[in-house]
């Protein structure tokens, strides 16, 4: 299980981290520092979505190989729930044990989005309120205090990356990443909702989705290899970003 991988990382890492909450079904989420503690902070964030548990490793991957310049947080599985639900039983299933898609939750024109529902279920159900989610809370509440410059939310799939927000953000991150990994740098309409879109709109910083991998794969994507193109984006980014 991915939560077992990571929790186990968690208890052999000897740099600094916390526990930033709990998920509905009280495992934890776990957060990791990596490089400087001191000046501007990073957050990134993975595996929001339960069938996206792959980048759960990914986030390992880059912990491991450390960064450049800088220092940030990293949240390797925002939503241990929804992972083992797509692990154990139902592939496909994004949202959270309360069968809310937790980047459908965050305060940023909450309920507007094209395929937003309130019906419960593996995807796109926006929850009772904004921030509804234990889990959605939890980063929130992290967020704000350590109020990052700019953040970064690892998705699968479709080799794309989303800068932009209600027409504000920062384009020149998404041309770093898109160096990187060869990915396209998109705009993203009828969507909203999401942690990017809330760091944009209400946070007023930088912030950025990559989607991992090809659009050619399946959901689950179960072999890291998969998300190769990835491996170097945070250590570039935090690089060449800010400077």
């Amino acid at each position: 299980m991915i939560f077992d991988e990571v929790k186990k990382f968690y208890q052999s890492y000897s740099g600094k981290k916390c526990v930033i909450g709990y998920s509905f079904r009280g495992r934890e989420i776990y957060a990791f520092h990596v490089g400087e503690c001191y000046g501007r902070q990073f957050i990134a964030l993975y595996a929001v979505h339960g069938r996206e548990w792959i980048t759960a490793r990914l986030a390992i991957k880059h912990i491991k190989k450390g960064i450049k310049s800088g220092g940030g947080w990293i949240i390797p599985l925002v939503n241990p729930d929804g992972a083992a639900i797509s692990e154990e039983r139902e592939p496909l299933w994004k949202a959270n044990a309360r069968g809310v898609d937790l980047n459908c939750n965050f305060d940023a024109d909450w309920g507007n989005g094209r395929l937003n529902t309130r019906r419960r279920g593996g995807e796109n159900c926006i929850g009772d309120f904004p921030f509804s989610e234990a889990e959605t809370i939890a980063v929130r509440n992290f967020t704000l205090k350590v109020k990052p410059y700019v953040t970064l939310s690892f998705h699968t799939k479709g080799g794309e990356i989303y800068w932009e927000y209600n027409g504000r953000g920062d384009i020149r991150g998404a041309q770093i990443i898109a160096d990187c990994t060869g990915y396209k740098v998109r705009k993203i309409y009828g969507s909203c909702g999401g942690y990017k879109d809330w760091c944009i709109l209400k946070l007023r910083i930088p912030a950025y989705t990559i989607e991992c991998g090809d659009d050619s794969l399946s959901h689950p994507i179960k072999r890291l290899r998969k998300l190769k193109k990835c491996y170097n984006v945070l250590r570039n980014f935090t690089e060449y970003y800010g400077k």
